[in-house]
């Protein structure tokens, strides 16, 4: 049966072409940092449960090193000039996003299509894991379809993928670090600590105010954390069970949805949020770093407003 362990493998292989393609980069003077980065992180995803919290610890320790250090750099170099990517496309025009679009298809379809397929009864693939399966899966199908197509040199993904990994570099891996640092926080009881404050300032039966705080505490931890995946464990545990859906009687559905809708709004706001508003910025090497975020501020606010008055009439008064 293929199950997430398998996606764990092939994740691990791709970080270790990324530290393949930095030591074949002799443009970049910081290629061996490179190397070392992107080895470490295959590490995790290959040997991650045999190292063990403290082992696991100490690699992200060394991470956060190699980055804070600044020992990683972008190549100087180009695979193809200015002119030969303007003929390229050109020549291909829109059908170079169907590689691309092949790896969302296969999840997504894939998925709904899982339960109407031989598929599911044959149990070649775990049913908790069928949606990341698949992804890996379009991922192999698009790779393949480029070599039938354009046929590029044989190490072209290899070279070009660790060349987009050494651009973005360690904000590459920050939503995964944000993500396991929402849990963190989750399993240490911040939720439950907010949740006695939040109780203690909220009047009995003041609905609105639960609301607000709620809508504003998703958009501050957010932001603070660069994910509402991060932020949503910890306000659910805090205010959003304990007082919205148990205490004021609100409808679950809307307090998860829209709440998470309110953390993506602080998404919108963080420079935390590194693959959402900086990566842009790098690839795009835009004069500003903080540009993206200060062109989306002007939409977060009156939508963090507008899912607070969705979550008060929804989730308490229809």
């Amino acid at each position: 049966m293929i199950t997430i362990q398998w996606l764990y493998v092939f994740a691990g292989a791709v970080f270790a072409t990324f530290a393949i393609a930095s030591v074949r980069d002799r443009a970049n003077p910081k290629r061996w940092g490179n190397c070392i980065f992107w080895s470490l992180l295959a590490a995790s995803f290959w040997f991650g449960d045999l190292l063990g919290d403290v082992g696991n610890g100490v690699l992200v320790l060394a991470l956060v090193a190699i980055a804070g250090f600044h020992l990683l750099g972008r190549s100087a170099g180009e695979s193809t000039t200015t002119e030969e990517r303007h003929r390229f496309a050109e020549r291909y025009g829109n059908k170079l996003f169907v590689p691309a679009l092949i790896i969302p298809f296969a999840a997504f379809v894939g998925t709904l299509l899982f339960d109407y397929t031989p598929l599911k009864s044959s149990g070649l693939i775990d049913a908790k894991a069928v949606t990341l399966v698949l992804l890996g899966v379009g991922v192999i199908v698009a790779l393949i379809v480029c070599f039938a197509w354009l046929k590029p040199p044989p190490m072209a993904p290899v070279d070009e993928g660790g060349r987009l990994a050494d651009a973005i570099g360690w904000a590459l891996v920050l939503p995964q670090m944000l993500a396991a640092l929402g849990a963190v926080f989750a399993a240490a009881g911040v939720g439950t600590t907010i949740g006695a404050i939040a109780g203690a300032i909220i009047p009995q039966g003041s609905i609105f105010l639960a609301v607000l705080l709620y809508a504003l505490g998703m958009v501050v931890f957010t932001v603070i954390m660069g994910n509402a995946f991060a932020a949503f464990p910890v306000m659910i545990a805090a205010i959003g069970v304990p007082i919205l859906i148990h205490q004021d009687g609100g409808r679950a559905a809307v307090i998860g949805a829209v709440g998470m809708l309110a953390g993506y709004c602080g998404t919108l706001m963080t420079p935390m949020a590194a693959n959402f508003n900086i990566v842009p910025a790098a690839l795009l090497e835009l004069k500003n770093q903080y540009g993206v975020i200060k062109m989306q501020i002007a939409t977060a606010v009156p939508l963090l407003i507008a899912n607070i008055v969705i979550l008060y009439v929804a989730g308490f008064k229809l």
